[in-house]
């Protein structure tokens, strides 16, 4: 039965609508837009650089002269003849990237299994092992590889130049090692500490020693980190420059490929289509090795940051 009191505040109470945009909505719908405008930005700046260097590596000199600006190429004027003169040898008419390439691969490749050689044992003594100055230690690893590598460059110059090895292909693997061991001990002693000790304690009831636990126990949880760490070091014994211009500029045959792509910039002789053709193929090994090893670089990279 509806009595007078009701009537009366049926009438006088505001009548409620359903809120259509709360603070939650608003945000969602924000972010949603946000994320493919981001999206499309970073496509745009990290992708169109590789593209445009690519269609210019495959386009005739005589087209790209008439009209660099074209983003399209026609397609029957691609032709990949550039990358064939770049990876020819001096003595077939070519650049004598392919031997670039062995010489880069070798030094990088080399300079990742020793690097991980020593920072691997380096890194976990420094996790787990108790000394005087760890801590000290520790940071050490991280200042070194902040030093600037222009105050490395003249001493070893010298250095190297008084030995005799000036020229020689090992001088960078040694140079290399040197530059990458201090950042990849300390990178490595991070992932080693993620690592739950009593892991170890229960292998080391089981009967195992320390480099038992160390080989089946440590460095297979650590695994994801030791593979991240080691495309970090090929990235940087790759792209070099300041140091294999120190000590290969004279010795061409051992030249690394971004050496070889550098003094390819400096040449008024090279058509821009070949120095292209040098950038994709100087490019191509990091964006594969990338791609092929994203999973695990992912995970190496942010299994320290759960401790």
């Amino acid at each position: 039965m509806t009595t007078l009191n009701d009537v009366r505040s049926r009438n006088t109470a505001p009548e409620r609508r359903p809120r259509t945009w709360s603070r939650d909505t608003a945000e969602t719908k924000t972010l949603r837009v946000l994320r493919w405008v981001v999206i499309a930005v970073l496509l745009l700046v990290t992708v169109f650089p590789f593209y445009y260097m690519v269609t210019l590596s495959v386009r005739d000199i005589g087209s790209l002269i008439a009209d660099p600006a074209r983003v399209w190429p026609n397609l029957s004027e691609i032709s990949f003849d550039t990358y064939s003169n770049v990876l020819a040898s001096v003595a077939d008419g070519g650049q004598g990237f392919a031997g670039f390439i062995l010489t880069s691969g070798l030094v990088a490749l080399g300079t990742v299994v020793l690097t991980l050689l020593i920072a691997v044992p380096g890194a976990y003594a420094v996790s787990r092992l108790q000394f005087f100055g760890r801590r000290q230690i520790s940071a050490l690893f991280l200042a070194v590889y902040l030093f600037p590598s222009i105050l490395l460059a003249v001493p070893l110059f010298v250095f190297f130049t008084r030995l005799g090895l000036r020229g020689a292909v090992g001088v960078l693997l040694v140079v290399y090692v040197s530059q990458t061991i201090a950042v990849s001990i300390f990178m490595l002693r991070n992932y080693f500490q993620t690592i739950p000790e009593s892991l170890e304690e229960a292998a080391a009831l089981d009967g195992l020693g320390r480099f038992g636990i160390m080989w089946r126990i440590s460095l297979p949880l650590a695994g994801p980190a030791i593979m991240s760490n080691a495309l970090f070091v090929f990235m940087i014994a790759w792209n070099e420059f300041l140091f294999a211009l120190l000590f290969l500029v004279e010795e061409r045959d051992n030249w690394t490929v971004s050496l070889g792509l550098a003094q390819l910039s400096g040449s008024l002789e090279v058509p821009t289509t070949i120095l292209m053709a040098g950038s994709v193929i100087l490019t191509l090994p990091i964006i594969l090795l990338f791609f092929g090893s994203e999973r695990l670089l992912a995970e190496g990279l942010t299994a320290g940051s759960e401790k």
